[in-house]
């Protein structure tokens, strides 16, 4: 059987709450910010959706029709989804794996900006990252007053930690540009 996606484990994960059509774990998982977490796009959860079924980790409940509206298929997880699921959870919590992220990269060639542009770049990073972290928090408080369990939410508390940490560093290093405490030559 092959890995289980990040979409694929927040199918099953959603199809374990309860039977639902594909158009309804889309909306669910935009409602619920998941889309912070994973690409959501309609046409690859129907995708996600059909492949989980050919895996038998997922099967069809039926189909209805509500005024002109589209066929929708109600699915539920299979047992054999159960124990993928959790061996899926189980494996991704316990193993690192590097993912390699575009922003490394990036910044690993900042050197080939000027200094004052390069700190500029940083700034406006250091911007979208406040928005994210204020977005954050929002989020958090609401879930906290609807007295949502924490375990539900613990994904966006582990991410406003890590952006946290980054937004920290970046204001650190923009200051280090600044002050021309980290030498920066740019090669022209």
């Amino acid at each position: 059987m092959a890995e289980l996606t990040p979409l694929g484990i927040a199918v099953l994960a959603l199809l374990d709450e309860r039977g639902m059509h594909a158009y309804e774990m889309y909306q669910l998982l935009l409602q619920r910010r998941n889309d912070r977490l994973l690409k959501v796009k309609p046409g690859s959860l129907y995708h996600t959706v059909e492949r989980l079924a050919g895996q038998e980790l997922v099967h069809a409940t039926g189909t209805e029709r509500a005024g002109n509206r589209p066929e929708r298929t109600t699915y539920e997880i299979t047992p054999a989804g159960k124990r993928a699921l959790a061996e899926r959870v189980r494996t991704g919590i316990e193993n690192y794996v590097y993912e390699y992220p575009l922003f490394p990269v990036v910044l690993s060639e900042a050197h080939n900006l000027e200094p004052d542009d390069a700190a500029g770049a940083f700034r406006q990073r250091l911007a979208a990252l406040d928005a994210e972290l204020a977005e954050l928090h929002a989020s958090i408080a609401e879930v906290t007053e609807r007295q949502v369990p924490e375990q539900f939410w613990v994904a966006a508390d582990y991410q406003r930690a890590v952006l946290a940490a980054e937004r920290d560093w970046l204001a650190t290093l923009i200051h280090r540009i600044e002050s021309k405490d980290l030498s920066w030559q740019h090669r022209k």
